[in-house]
């Protein structure tokens, strides 16, 4: 468990590895990958971030991992008896390398990068650089979620049974990234603005480089 040190109206409870997929009626969410960064004794560190799989009415995979992932993220979706086409729409939380490495696996779906919105070479227009959600539908929506880079997104699910999910991309590191994602931000104070959003709406976040959490909120 780890507190909230900016608030302290809230607190994070860790979700186990064996908990990882929150169903509901209209859309499920499951983690196919828990994301990780470890840091290595030569001063690197290994990193990769989290998928994760929304189903519904819509089939959306949320971040494909870094290109090392290609093989296994094309057996997890077939295990699931899917293929990259039916995969309609991708989100890339941000551009970095390990969230973005397999979009070349998904050329028919709908792709929304950070604020850009496409279908091949169309571009659709939006709202996110001016703040506002990108809707899909009454449950699903694209947040506009800077800080971590210029123009991260995260993607809002509701209803499931363990209420509102929020897959947040590098907006939060891990469960328990008090202040290490700090180092890691382009702009801290548009970050925390993000993430204090967050914590206030989300009733579970899966978070970029770990396991997701429960938001209790005191």
């Amino acid at each position: 468990m780890d507190t909230d040190v900016d608030s302290g109206r809230y607190h994070r409870v860790c979700v186990p590895e064996t908990q990882l997929d929150f169903s509901g009626q209209t859309y499920s969410v499951s983690v196919l990958k828990v994301g990780y960064c470890l840091p290595q004794a030569d001063g690197t560190f290994r990193a990769d971030g989290t998928i994760t799989l929304i189903t519904g009415l819509r089939t959306i995979l949320v971040d494909t991992g870094g290109p090392w992932d290609r093989d296994f993220l094309l057996q997890t979706l077939k295990e699931r008896g899917l293929e990259p086409r039916d995969i309609q729409i991708v989100v890339g939380t941000h551009g970095h390398s390990d969230h973005i490495g397999n979009l070349s696996l998904f050329p028919s779906s709908l792709t929304i990068v950070g604020y850009d919105v496409n279908e091949g070479d169309i571009y659709r227009p939006n709202k996110l650089a001016e703040g506002n959600a990108y809707s899909v539908d009454e449950y699903v929506s694209v947040l506009p979620t800077p800080g971590h880079t210029g123009q991260d997104v995260s993607v809002q699910v509701k209803g499931t049974t363990a209420g509102t999910v929020l897959v947040a991309g590098d907006l939060f590191e891990c469960c328990s990234d008090v202040n290490k994602w700090r180092d890691l931000s382009m702009n801290t104070v548009v970050q925390e603005v993000s993430r204090q959003k967050a914590l206030c709406t989300a009733d579970v976040i899966i978070p970029g480089h770990g396991l997701p959490f429960r938001v209790v909120r005191n």
